[in-house]
């Protein structure tokens, strides 16, 4: 992006920059800069996971779906994991992980099993047809991904990525892998 265009950006109010404008009219007590950041973050969250969830359509799989099938893929050979570790991985309850495997079971994309260790707990893993289908979407997914992270320059999106990192890191508790 040119040092023109994002002066330009700057000079046209976008919908974030008149919220705050109305704020800042009614009430000139607070200081609503921080709703520059937190509004414009909030908005592109937004913005991308609508361009995100368009190729998982594309597959036949919703957002949860497609994170369920690519915490199996990352897992390696042999592509499985418990139920428990799957919600961690994907940052949902056990219930909303039930509920998407059982979905993703009755699509044959993955297949649940008795524990080996443990013969209460469960295990669930890719099939082939899971395993195809998650590396054709992911694939898409990353292309996509290129597409968007491509509308800022290679030293705006590294900066982005570095102060998010930091941003988050302060936010969250480190997490074990």
């Amino acid at each position: 992006m040119s040092e023109s265009m994002s002066g330009e950006d700057r000079r046209t109010p976008d919908r974030v920059a008149r919220i705050q404008a109305d704020w800042r009219r009614e009430r000139p007590d607070l200081d609503v800069g921080p709703q520059g950041v937190i509004g414009r973050l909030h908005r592109l969250a937004g913005r991308l996971t609508e361009e995100l969830v368009l190729v998982y359509g594309r597959h036949g799989l919703g957002e949860g779906e497609f994170d369920v099938l690519c915490a199996l893929r990352r897992a390696g050979e042999p592509y499985e994991r418990a139920p428990g570790e799957l919600a961690a991985h994907t940052m949902v309850t056990t219930g909303a992980m039930t509920k998407r495997i059982d979905r993703l079971e009755r699509a044959g994309l993955v297949t649940r099993r008795r524990s080996s260790d443990d013969q209460r707990g469960r295990i669930v893993a890719l099939t082939r047809p899971g395993r195809e289908l998650i590396d054709r979407a992911f694939t898409d997914h990353i292309r996509n991904e290129r597409r968007l992270l491509d509308l800022l320059t290679p030293a705006e999106a590294e900066t982005l990525e570095e102060l998010l990192t930091t941003w988050l890191g302060r936010l969250e508790p480190p997490t074990e892998s």
